[in-house]
């Protein structure tokens, strides 16, 4: 099982054929063919359509994330620590991660020293925040001029993010100076790392064949010898998903002339696809708060997960993370410790430098309140510490890029933004995190329709949820306190149990005037959906709402006087929440706080917003 998970970690039999003389069909690889070849024969013509729409047809038959990370099977998480925390996991399966990935980056064409030349990368890992890191490390490298004398963007030149997963519209993984790249140029990109791909497989296939013609007379024919034009040219040859989307943005960046750009590690990050990038491109890189996710391929433990997102540490390089504390003389305090060694021996080995951001000096400091204004605004008082690393690491970035340029005055002209006090950031700095965006983070919306706020967060593990719960409860205890409350919630993958009854637990412990007595109800209404945008058609057989029910039946235990419905689409569960609101009509809101998934928070966006390009 080991041998097949690593050879379908590349989505492609031909990749491994490539790698090891075989030609390899597994069930996955057929199932993507038969996609591929009903792709193929929707075309009118042989000639492949060049547009963004068939971009999309093309990606949506590579093999998915989700196959990747479920062939990863939980390991048994040890009674007691092992004796050396910094140990390298003995799980396998991710051994030939970067080197399939090196392997992929150069049949697309692109080389690590073009990388290395040419991109000055700012490499974000973490568990939560990594997201609203990057969209504020984005702010300030495009908004963060001192002065309006343009200092940051001569230093910073253009800027690039790439980033995951996406909520509406996949070109918002790929984007150039805070905006996603427009359907032309990902359509562009996308087919020449396609190309590239398919002819380098054809390549390979030709060395092949030339070979086993050398070989005696008699010989049984090799694996591979009767590949068809159909197959070199779909997505057998291809990588999968994410690591297909990583080299379509390295590419876009390449050809756009990016100089700056912010890199969101997908899962992990000594093993992440992202980290192909070369040393040199390194600027400086950050690990956001950590907690337990993608136990399978990472562990179970904080120190287990803190050793793969230190992977990001580069050589002579700083690493900003924030401290982890717990309660003096508790296992979490004890915890906490053990991982800071995790990440402090780690990035000695790697040869960096830990910066260790302390919770006191961001509370001192304060941090900067969100515009208000706009979609994405990034609210939640506990932002401040994301806005914290952020700081640190383009100032970082900036003095490295000083550092390397022959023109001495840009490092003269940045000296204001590279202090190293968060109390003495520059104006330009404040105004840049002010106006930083990223959608589906808590995220407020007014209806356009109705007296109806929509308070969004795509938060997925109980420590993003218990951020959710105390912005939440925020709300709550401002001037929206008397509002009816609908809860909007899904998660199909971890315990939603238990979930839902933390989530209702940490709403509860942040509201300053909870109710008149133990049987307030929180919320007037609770709806628990699937991520499906819309209702099933009448022939398709009914959807699985198992999950949901587990939900609903959560909810009730512990608020037993609040009704709790289920349903199977997006669609649906708006149209349910809007007719709630609008049954009173007696003048008061109706806050719907949507959460527990970033696929529903999708859904959701795409529901409100019908006329949206995606």
């Amino acid at each position: 099982m080991a041998t097949f998970i690593r050879h379908t970690q590349s989505s492609s039999y031909v990749s491994a054929w490539i790698r090891r003389g075989t030609f390899q069909l597994n069930r996955n690889t057929h199932n993507t063919l038969l996609i591929w070849r009903f792709i193929q024969n929707k075309r009118n013509s042989s000639t492949m359509a060049r547009t963004y729409d068939s971009a999309l047809s093309h990606l949506a038959a590579l093999q998915s994330n989700r196959a990747i990370t479920s062939l990863f099977t939980p390991p048994a998480i040890p009674t007691s620590p092992s004796p050396s925390a910094t140990t390298s996991p003995k799980q396998d399966l991710n051994a030939l991660a970067i080197p399939e990935m090196l392997a992929w980056l150069q049949r697309a064409g692109i080389s690590q020293d073009d990388l290395a030349h040419k991109l000055r990368c700012i490499h974000v890992a973490g568990t939560k925040g990594k997201g609203s890191v990057c969209a504020y490390l984005t702010a300030l490298l495009t908004h963060g001029d001192s002065d309006s004398d343009g200092s940051v963007r001569r230093a910073a030149g253009k800027v690039g993010t790439y980033t995951s997963p996406h909520l509406v519209s996949v070109r918002e993984r790929i984007a150039i100076d805070g905006a996603p790249i427009s359907r032309e140029l990902f359509a562009r990109y996308f087919f020449e790392v396609w190309d590239a791909c398919t002819e380098a497989a054809r390549a390979e296939l030709v060395a092949r064949q030339a070979g086993a013609r050398g070989e005696a007379k008699g010989e049984p024919e090799r694996d591979g010898e009767g590949i068809s034009e159909e197959e070199l040219q779909g997505p057998a040859t291809k990588p999968f998903y994410f690591r297909f989307l990583t080299i379509v943005a390295l590419r876009a960046f390449l050809g756009e002339g990016v100089r700056s750009a912010v890199i969101e590690c997908g899962i992990g990050g000594e093993y992440d696809s992202t980290n192909v990038l070369p040393a040199a491109s390194i600027t400086t890189s950050v690990v956001t708060q950590l907690g337990i996710d993608h136990v399978g391929m990472l562990g179970g433990t904080l120190p287990e997960i803190a050793w793969h997102k230190a992977g990001v540490c580069k050589s002579g390089r700083k690493c900003f993370t924030r401290r982890l504390s717990g309660k003096e003389g508790t296992d979490a305090a004890s915890m906490a410790e053990r991982t800071m060694q995790v990440l402090q021996q780690r990035a000695t080995e790697k040869g960096a430098t830990l910066v260790v951001v302390d919770d006191a000096d961001v509370e001192r400091w304060g941090g900067v309140a969100a515009s208000g204004k706009g979609a994405g605004s990034l609210e939640g008082e506990f932002q401040k510490y994301n806005q914290a690393l952020a700081v640190h690491a383009a100032r970082e970035h900036l003095r490295v890029l000083a550092t390397e340029s022959p023109n001495s005055d840009i490092g003269k002209d940045i000296g204001a933004v590279t202090n190293e006090r968060l109390e003495d950031i520059p104006a330009s700095f404040t105004s840049a995190l002010q106006h930083a965006r990223l959608r589906g983070r808590c995220e407020t919306r007014e209806d356009e329709d109705l007296p109806i706020m929509w308070l969004i967060d795509g938060a997925h593990t109980a420590e993003s949820l218990a951020a959710v719960a105390q912005w939440f409860a925020g709300k709550i205890n401002g001037d929206t306190a008397n509002a009816r409350k609908i809860l909007l919630f899904n998660q199909q993958d971890r315990d939603v149990a238990k979930l839902v009854s933390g989530l209702l637990r940490d709403i509860k412990a942040g509201i300053s005037s909870p109710g008149d007595g133990a049987e307030d109800p929180l919320f007037t209404h609770a709806i628990f959906t699937r991520n499906d945008l819309e209702g099933r058609k009448a022939e398709e057989p009914p959807r699985d709402l198992s999950v949901q029910k587990a939900a609903a039946e959560a909810f009730s235990a512990a608020s037993p006087n609040t009704p709790a419905g289920v349903l199977d689409n997006v669609a649906d569960a708006v149209g349910e929440a809007r007719a709630l609101a609008s049954k009173y009509n007696d003048g008061r809101r109706t806050m719907v706080l949507v959460t527990g998934s970033l696929h529903l928070v999708g859904a959701l966006l795409q529901t409100l917003e019908p006329d949206a390009e995606y």
